[in-house]
């Protein structure tokens, strides 16, 4: 790919935020097919227990990983940023960094994954008839977690340069090497939990290569030479400084979904699987947002780099038109096929009912994720990251947990669980619209 090529300094705003947006679009819905494929066939040939084992085992990974995942948001933007200043310098270094504290980064998450694994299930209170599945499931994931991490801070360095197609097509490839394993591992082999996540593991491990395998041949100033993967103390100060932020934000919001899990499991299996069988479809109702404000993010870091600010100023009022207008659409949707959807997972009415509740209260709020995500990804991209984390991490851990904690013991009821992320939705956006129109971020740029 040309050093032009994937700059969005030029042309149709809105244009340019769509077509990079797709493949991050087809790219994360491929992604996520490897949980969901998980479910589907755990629910369908190995029963409910294994399906809840499989859906209580997601917050814990993402606690562990949230952090890192929010170095890989602030990799990504500093490496737009001298991509769209089209200092080659600065990608090259910026980009061996990032490699070089991924492989630390990993081996540090799979020796603390797989040694606490037993540890966080038992205090989460998973219920004894799917305690050793869970920990089994998680043992396994962790072991092949430096894949997982590699292949996304991979996929980032090229959508930085504003290649977003190139992950899509590892992630398409990995994703049917995932599904066949994950027949052949659970149909034929009869592994069940342990099955769907050596599935995971090797289809993971296959994306990690061909996206190292493509940095390492590209004729770019992005391209990687194993031999020069190190960390430079100033680049790194720069992507922790702008990722960190994020990254607690994550594990800390993480670590509320914990404690709602705790709730969860509290409610019994059935709860759990279809709390977690509607995360399921949440994940892929929020997906077309999620890109696009992926897709704003990396565009408001190369216009500022290039210091278009006026296309910055036009970005922030399309792309909120985009994500909302898209979040519109999606809930209708959700709405109208959501038990059909969630009988994809299982036939057990039970869990489907538990499903349909948690959709009755988290999907009319899509709306104000848009806002949050939009806002908060153009606030990343513009390099001030720090407040919009604290904004989502206090409200979506503080505020939820302080939800939970006053009207549980009053209520005792699962909508009280469910209400809380609706809630806190609600209260992030309010602080971030009210920083976003006062905190004057744009100005203290252009005044650099």
């Amino acid at each position: 790919m040309s050093e032009t090529k994937g700059l969005m300094t030029q042309g149709a705003i809105w244009k340019k935020i769509l077509l990079f947006s797709l493949p991050l679009l087809l790219g994360n819905v491929f992604q996520q097919l490897y949980n969901t494929v998980d479910s589907v066939i755990v629910g369908n040939y190995v029963g409910g227990d294994a399906l809840a084992a499989v859906g209580t085992s997601g917050p814990i990974i993402n606690l562990l990983v949230g952090l890192f995942m929010g170095i890989a948001t602030g990799a990504g933007v500093v490496i737009a940023r001298y991509f769209g200043a089209q200092d080659s310098e600065g990608v090259h270094d910026a980009v061996h960094t990032t490699l070089a504290a991924t492989f630390i980064g990993g081996l540090f998450l799979t020796v603390v994954g797989v040694l606490l694994s037993p540890t966080v299930v038992r205090l989460i209170g998973v219920p004894e008839n799917i305690m050793a599945d869970s920990i089994s499931y998680l043992r396994i994931y962790f072991g092949g977690i430096i894949a997982m991490m590699t292949y996304n801070m991979g996929a980032g360095i090229l959508r930085a340069v504003g290649d977003s197609k190139t992950p899509l097509y590892f992630l398409i490839i990995s994703s049917i090497v995932n599904i066949i394993l994950d027949m052949v591992f659970v149909i034929v082999l009869d592994m069940g939990v342990a099955g769907v996540a050596w599935a995971t593991l090797i289809a993971q491990a296959v994306s990690a290569t061909l996206t190292i395998m493509t940095l390492c041949r590209v004729n770019a100033s992005y391209r990687v030479s194993l031999r020069q993967i190190r960390i430079k103390m100033s680049y790194l100060k720069e992507i922790i400084r702008i990722g960190l932020p994020s990254g607690l934000q994550n594990a800390i919001i993480s670590m509320s979904n914990i404690v709602v899990q705790s709730y969860i499991n509290s409610f019994g299996s059935a709860a759990i699987a279809g709390y977690s069988t509607y995360g399921k479809v949440d994940a892929f109702a929020l997906m077309p947002v999620m890109s696009l404000s992926m897709a704003i993010t990396t565009f408001t870091s190369q216009n500022i780099g290039a210091q278009r600010y006026d296309r910055v100023r036009q970005g922030v009022k399309t792309g909120l038109c985009m994500t909302c207008g898209t979040a519109v659409v999606l809930t209708s949707l959700v709405v109208v096929f959501a038990r059909a959807l969630l009988g994809i997972f299982t036939s057990d009415q039970q869990i489907i009912d538990y499903g349909l509740l948690t959709m009755t209260y988290q999907a009319p709020f899509y709306i104000i994720l848009a806002v949050n995500n939009t806002l908060a990804g153009i606030l990343r991209g513009a390099g001030k990251a720090s407040v919009p984390s604290i904004i989502m991490a206090a409200n979506m851990c503080g505020v939820r947990i302080l939800w939970l904690s006053i009207l549980m013991p009053i209520f005792n009821s699962i909508i009280v669980v469910y209400l809380a992320f609706s809630v806190t939705w609600l209260t992030t956006g309010l602080c971030l619209i009210w920083y976003y129109r006062h905190s004057h971020w744009l100005e203290q740029l252009e005044s650099v």
